[in-house]
């Protein structure tokens, strides 16, 4: 009886040491994929302010485009990054391919900020990035589906903070916040 109890508490003790040592899913372990379909590592903007975005280009909101990459010009050699992710899940606004999509964000817009592959926001194929952004910062009254087109994530170095902003809070509104949590020089 005591080998049982003693081979039963030191496997006991050993899977809870396991379990101890399981790091938690962090941000920069996502696999994304750019706009021109290359694998990317966002591990490479662990030591940036990040401001992830799900974008459209039919969208009353697209104007956005234009503070972002205003923000991103002004910012970005400070720290900031932002992160563009196409999505077609609000009203059907994003129904090009990722050729057609890059070319009128430069075109229209001057966009020089990353941009990524289309992506599924909310439901079942919802891209784990996005899954791991609800989790961290819900929205309203604890919800975690993003309602609509251009929902902002504001994301601290490290990935240890997360807020979010709903589509019509306009790019230059967050810029306080974004230099709160710019690196200190």
């Amino acid at each position: 009886m005591k080998r049982w109890t003693l081979t039963f508490l030191s496997l006991f003790w050993i899977t809870g040491l396991a379990l101890a040592e399981e790091k938690p899913i962090e941000l920069y372990s996502f696999p994304v994929v750019t706009i021109d379909g290359k694998e990317a590592d966002l591990s490479e903007y662990s030591d940036k302010v990040l401001l992830i975005v799900n974008t459209a280009s039919k969208c009353g909101f697209t104007k956005q485009y234009k503070g972002l990459e205003s923000l991103w010009k002004e910012l970005g050699p400070k720290g900031l990054v932002v992160l563009g992710f196409p999505c077609n899940q609000f009203g059907g606004q994003e129904p090009e391919g990722e050729e057609a999509i890059h070319a009128f964000c430069e075109k229209k817009f001057g966009v020089s900020f990353p941009l990524f592959s289309k992506v599924d926001v909310n439901g079942d194929g919802a891209h784990p990035l996005f899954v791991w952004l609800k989790k961290q910062a819900p929205g309203l009254m604890g919800t975690e589906g993003i309602k609509w087109n251009f929902t902002k994530f504001l994301v601290k170095p490290g990935g240890d903070k997360v807020e979010r902003f709903g589509s019509r809070t306009k790019p230059q509104d967050m810029k306080t916040q974004i230099e709160a949590w710019l690196p200190k020089k």
